[in-house]
């Protein structure tokens, strides 16, 4: 196998120059990442500089360094090691032959960013490339695109913002020939006068597309016309999603069960039935944006179904675990990762859904959900009426945010306000027991996946197979 980068190749992408030669077989600005045979790039930022880190890339493997000040070990010099990395991205798209897909939205994009990397693998093994994580971001996506392998035949690539402006920028360079919105809604609220500035905002994805391009826009969102307009500026083609007949893919009959969905689908002159191995109904429009992708990237339907049915375990995006607790086991459902108002909503549909066996309850762990502005106070206490649909017993919320809806609910059932995560997890301790379904939600920077990460040291076994609560 050829390497990724080698020193001449990056010098040449990066307008630096190569001192010693090397070949790297990854890109990483994080020296945690380093486990042998990276290029290392040392970015300056805000808060620090990469090039405090060198010692510990060099010991831990990287092969070359990405530098703007002189090493002993092999490395190409540049003047600005943010823009190289963006050289660099620029470099490993137009050697390439994938058709690329930007992926965006206020929820979702990160699952159907996942989805489509199983589906398009399925269609070709091998040759599939995709953001990891959430690296969707100004440092994120140019590293994604810099990772990617000369010979893939598609690349998937998520883009986030919360800024007008940065989606602009990041699908300017990544330069998709689909582009995808998943939905918008009241997500980094506190940034944007409306939601309709969301909208435009998610929209922007559709100007770096190639001539030629389709765009995919979700046809029951509220906002479906704006995005349209946005799309009209740039795509050749036009594909809407959702469950609305009018929409050129949409769901002809969907069944709705505690752990899976099954979905028959209109994709243009095909129909197709398949399961999704998540549940609720916001991953049936999820799927639908998958499909809808894959068709427009010439990709195979009926392999796409198959990659949907097998698709699960996504940590922090809805991952089931079984963990054992004093007289038995607990379900937990693992949506810690983030958090706005949709998702919350579509998250505790989710844990509605589910039957707790025997004496179990339903419980959840819900922390503050951020950049939500001078509508934070409105958008928690509005959490409140899904709480209570979702047949929730009691109640751990986490953050100064949360008081709204700590007050909402204070006479409906049992609520347990605390300041932080390490505080939330002696409540769960305290509560969580045998045939229980536990929910975590909340936003990352409230660090409710180190809630799950302890639930996970306690695991019986994850669950799978069709395996449910009841």
């Amino acid at each position: 196998m050829s390497p990724l980068w080698t020193a001449a190749e990056i010098a040449t992408a990066t307008g630096g120059t190569a001192h010693g030669d090397f070949s790297a077989n990854g890109v990483t600005f994080d020296s945690r990442e380093v486990i042998g045979g990276e290029l290392f790039i040392a970015l300056k930022g805000e808060a620090d500089d990469g090039h405090r880190f060198l010692p510990q890339a060099i010991d831990r493997g990287a092969a070359g360094l990405l530098v703007s000040a002189d090493s002993d070990h092999p490395h190409v010099r540049v003047a600005d090691t943010t823009a190289g990395l963006y050289a660099l991205a620029a470099a490993a798209r137009d050697r390439s032959p994938a058709l690329r897909i930007g992926v965006t939205g206020s929820v979702g994009k990160t699952g159907v960013k996942e989805a489509l990397r199983l589906a398009l693998t399925r269609f070709a093994p091998d040759a599939v490339h995709a953001s990891v994580k959430s690296y969707n971001n100004h440092t994120g996506v140019p590293l994604s695109l810099a990772r990617m392998p000369r010979d893939s035949r598609f690349g998937v690539f998520e883009m986030g913002m919360n800024h007008a402006g940065e989606l602009a920028a990041l699908t300017a360079l990544v330069r998709p020939q689909v582009a995808i919105v998943t939905w918008v809604a009241s997500a980094h609220r506190e940034f944007f006068a409306s939601e309709e500035d969301i909208a435009d905002a998610k929209g922007e994805i559709f100007s770096g597309l190639l001539p030629g391009g389709t765009a995919i826009v979700p046809y029951d969102n509220i906002h479906r016309d704006r995005l349209l307009g946005h799309a009209r500026d740039h795509a050749a083609h036009i594909i809407t999603f959702g469950l609305d007949p009018a929409a050129d893919v949409h769901a002809e009959a969907v069944a709705l069960h505690p752990d899976c969905s099954c979905v028959t689908a209109r994709v243009g002159e095909h129909r197709l039935t398949f399961k999704i191995g998540m549940a609720g109904r916001h991953w049936v429009g999820n799927a639908l944006a998958v499909l809808a992708a894959v068709h427009a990237a010439g990709g195979d339907l009926a392999l796409a179904g198959l990659a949907l049915a097998e698709l699960s375990d996504l940590p922090g995006r809805g991952q089931r675990l079984r963990v054992g607790v004093e007289g038995g086991s607990a379900i937990v459902i693992d949506e810690s990762y983030n958090a706005n108002p949709a998702s919350m909503a579509a998250s505790l549909a989710v844990l509605g859904d589910i039957a707790p066996a025997r004496t179990g309850r339903r419980l959840a762990l819900l922390g503050g959900m951020r950049e939500l502005g001078s509508l934070s106070d409105e958008f928690h206490a509005d959490l409140a009426p899904h709480v209570v649909a979702a047949g929730v017993s009691s109640i751990i919320v986490v953050g100064n945010e949360m008081k709204p809806l700590a007050a909402a609910l204070a006479r409906r059932l049992d609520v347990r306000h605390v300041a932080d995560a390490p505080a939330a997890q002696t409540e769960i301790d305290r509560l969580l027991g045998a045939d229980d379904v536990l929910l975590v939600k909340g936003s990352n920077s409230l660090r409710l996946g180190d809630v799950v990460a302890t639930l996970r040291g306690r695991i019986v076994a994850p669950l799978g197979g069709g395996e449910t609560a009841a």
